[in-house]
C-alpha cells in the first residue's frame, strides 16, 4: 500500500482546540461492520450501544508534563520534550529539541535555578541524548511534574493552560504509570459517571499500562507504508489482565489504538509460560491492512491524522483480514466531516462493532 493512499482533506476549522466542557457529551459515530450501518449519537450512550457483559480494556498510563523550557547560552529559548529515561542515575534523557541545530550547536541549555542540561548527541531518528543537572529535584521525572508543560500535539495551535493538565489526562490514569509522552486519547471521553454506570450493568473494566510514545504519532513519511519503521514502545499486563485476555467467549472492547497494539503484541508471542507474574515488553507492532485480530472485538477511537500509524490500525480494524478497510475509513471520514465532527485529540469519537 502506497503511503499516499492515506491522505484525506480535513479543513482547519475541524481540529478541535479545545476539549468540550463535558467529556461524555462528545459526538460518537457508530459503525457495525457486519451490517454496513451507520449511526450518529453521543458518547453517555456508549452503555447501549454495546452487547450485555462487554469486557473494556483500557490504557490507564499517565501522561508526564513532559514540556520543559530552556536557554541556550547565546540567550535563545530551548524547547524540550522529554521522550524516555535512558539513564536514571545520571538523569540522562531521549529527548526531543527545538530548535534542534542550535542546541546541539549551543552543547547545552539551562533553566536558572532549576536545571543544567548537557546535549551529549544526536541519533538518526533525530532524538537527543541530554543530561539534566537538577537544583532542586532528584529526579527529571519530579522536575517535569513540578515545573513542566503537558505536550499538547502540534496541531492545536495554542498555548497550553492550565485546564490542560486535567483534561489532557483520562479520569482513570493511574499516576504511577506516569511515562507518557501523549494521551490515550479515547480515553478522554469517559466521565467516573460514565464508567460507574458501565460496571453497574455488568461490563468488567481491565486496566493495562502502554507508555505512549511519540513513534505512534509520527507521519509515514515513506513512499511504501510497509517500509516505515515503527517506534517501540514498553507495555505492561498484570496476572489479572492476562488471564483475562486468554478467556474465551467474552466480547472484548479496546478503548484506544495504543490499548490494541499492547493487546495484540501480547497474544501474538503465543503461549505464556509465566501467567503468575506481570508482563513487561517492548513492542514495534505495525498493525496495518490485512490482519486478522486475536484479541479484540470492538474498538473506540478518535479522528486520527493522515498519513499515521493509527489511520492504518483502524482501517485494518475496520475490515479484518482484508485490504479495503481504507475505503471504509475514508467514506466514514467524510461522513464525520459531512455531519461537523471534531477530529483529534481534543475531538469526538467514532465506535467499531
Amino acid at each position: 500500500m502506497l503511503t499516499k493512499e492515506l491522505d484525506y482533506d480535513l479543513p482547519e476549522e475541524s481540529i478541535a482546540q479545545f476539549p468540550i466542557e463535558r467529556r461524555d457529551h462528545s459526538r460518537l459515530l457508530v459503525y457495525d461492520r457486519v451490517s454496513g450501518e451507520t449511526r450518529h449519537s453521543f458518547f453517555h450512550e456508549l452503555p447501549d450501544l454495546i452487547p450485555a457483559e462487554t469486557s473494556f480494556f483500557r490504557n490507564d498510563v499517565s501522561v508526564l508534563k513532559a514540556r520543559l523550557m530552556g536557554i541556550r547560552p547565546s540567550g535563545g529559548n530551548t524547547e524540550c520534550l522529554l521522550l524516555r529515561p535512558e539513564n536514571t542515575t545520571s538523569n540522562t534523557w531521549s529527548c526531543l529539541l527545538k530548535p534542534g541545530a542550535k542546541t546541539e550547536k549551543a552543547g547545552r541549555f539551562s533553566l536558572p535555578g532549576e536545571y543544567a542540561a548537557i546535549v551529549q548527541g544526536k541519533n538518526p531518528s533525530g532524538e537527543y541524548l541530554v543530561r539534566f543537572d537538577l537544583e532542586n529535584d532528584d529526579s527529571v521525572d519530579a522536575l517535569a511534574k513540578r515545573i513542566g508543560a503537558m505536550p499538547l500535539p502540534p496541531y492545536i495551535r495554542r498555548p497550553t493552560d492550565n485546564s490542560d493538565d486535567e483534561r489532557y489526562q483520562t479520569v482513570y490514569s493511574n499516576p504511577k504509570s506516569c511515562t507518557g509522552v501523549a494521551a490515550p486519547t479515547a480515553g478522554l471521553h469517559f466521565t467516573p459517571e460514565l464508567l460507574d454506570d458501565l460496571q453497574r450493568r455488568g461490563h468488567p473494566i481491565h486496566d493495562l499500562t502502554l507508555s505512549v510514545g511519540v513513534g505512534t504519532f509520527r507521519p509515514i513519511d515513506t513512499e511504501r507504508i510497509a517500509d516505515h519503521p515503527m517506534g517501540s514502545e514498553t507495555y505492561e499486563l498484570s496476572p489479572e489482565i492476562k488471564a483475562s485476555l486468554r478467556e474465551t467467549g467474552s466480547c472484548r472492547l479496546a478503548v484506544g489504538t495504543t490499548t490494541v497494539r499492547a493487546i495484540e503484541d501480547y497474544l501474538g508471542q503465543g503461549e505464556d509460560s509465566d501467567l503468575e507474574q506481570a508482563t513487561i515488553r517492548e513492542t514495534k507492532l505495525f498493525i496495518q491492512p490485512p490482519r486478522d485480530f486475536r484479541g479484540v472485538d470492538l474498538l473506540l477511537t478518535n479522528f486520527h491524522l493522515p498519513r499515521s500509524t493509527l489511520l492504518c490500525l483502524v482501517a485494518a480494524f475496520l475490515s479484518p483480514g482484508e485490504k479495503n478497510g481504507l475505503s471504509i475509513l475514508k467514506e466514514l471520514y467524510s461522513d464525520a466531516l459531512a455531519m461537523d465532527y471534531r477530529f483529534y485529540s481534543y475531538g469526538d469519537a467514532m465506535l467499531i462493532l
